[in-house]
């Protein structure tokens, strides 16, 4: 498969018409089917349903699409990372983080070292810890922040200084919501919404103790926004991370006892880093070590 004939594959994807997705390409109708046709033979499946205005992915096809985004995207930063080894350092470092108050931490990090290195640019994934893990592997990401706990055995880490507070965000108007803390009984005699990572979800299981089997989880998920929206139209109270954020009608009570997480900025021990991300890294150690 080459890369050209993916990206074309990608746009007539994206367009639906091959008629269009020729024009965009400046090529004829013909040579693009022809193209198409060539990537069906080559990987021996069928990619579209043609019909006499559009054409849709198939199921083989839907799957080729996030590779083919995937492979797309990785070599475009390969390409960008060999392009910048000029005397002044420039290029592109791809930076994951999830929703963390620590996120604050890694923007200050990131800006200190952009001051310095003026013609470096990041490119910032927001996802959960698994999804930057995957990320990272597949050579997507140089550098992720996670929240642990973590199986960080495959990397190199420094571990951030802050730490994340746990608590529920609930409405306003909800009994619980005079208290300035809540315990494990208190949360019992809710419906509860939890953070969809199961390994998170084991870590807030031990900290009800013997409530935990009491327990009436309605809902998981990723992103606090949509969780949030949840919780407000009565869903029930999200356990999630205080992020210093304003909810409209919602308020965050800190767990008692307290529950908290580190965060760890990790890179792959095997890894060979552009000269933009080694930089990162290097920087990311000493200034971290200062603020320690």
């Amino acid at each position: 498969m080459e890369i050209r004939v993916l990206n074309y594959f990608l746009l007539v994807a994206r367009e639906e018409n091959i008629t269009r997705a020729a024009s965009l390409l400046h090529l004829t109708q013909p040579t693009l089917s022809r193209q198409l046709m060539q990537l069906e033979e080559e990987l021996g499946v069928k990619l579209f349903h043609r019909s006499k205005h559009h054409i849709i992915l198939t199921e083989d096809g839907m799957l080729l699409r996030r590779r083919a985004e995937e492979i797309v995207a990785l070599a475009d930063k390969t390409k960008d990372d060999l392009r910048h080894r000029e005397e002044q350092l420039s290029g592109t470092v791809a930076v994951g983080s999830g929703e963390l108050h620590s996120s604050h931490f890694l923007a200050q990090l990131l800006t200190s070292f952009q001051k310095e290195n003026p013609l470096v640019r990041f490119a910032i994934y927001s996802g959960n810890s698994d999804n930057i893990k995957e990320r990272i592997e597949r050579g997507l990401l140089d550098v992720g922040l996670l929240q642990e706990p973590v199986d960080i055995s495959k990397y190199r880490f420094v571990r951030l200084p802050s730490r994340e507070q746990w608590g529920v965000l609930i409405r306003e108007d909800a009994e619980l919501a005079s208290k300035e803390r809540v315990s494990p009984a208190d949360l019992a005699s809710i419906p509860l919404i939890l953070p969809e990572r199961e390994i998170v979800q084991n870590e807030l299981l031990n900290w009800f103790g013997p409530y935990a089997e009491r327990l009436r989880v309605t809902a998981t998920g990723n992103l606090l926004y949509n969780l949030a929206s949840l919780a407000r139209d009565g869903g029930g109270g999200v356990l999630t991370l205080n992020l210093d954020c304003s909810y409209e009608g919602l308020r965050f009570i800190p767990l008692a006892p307290a529950m908290e997480s580190n965060t760890v900025l990790v890179w792959k021990k095997t890894q060979t880093f552009s000269a933009a991300a080694a930089a990162l890294i290097a920087f990311a150690k000493k200034y971290i070590s200062g603020i320690e």
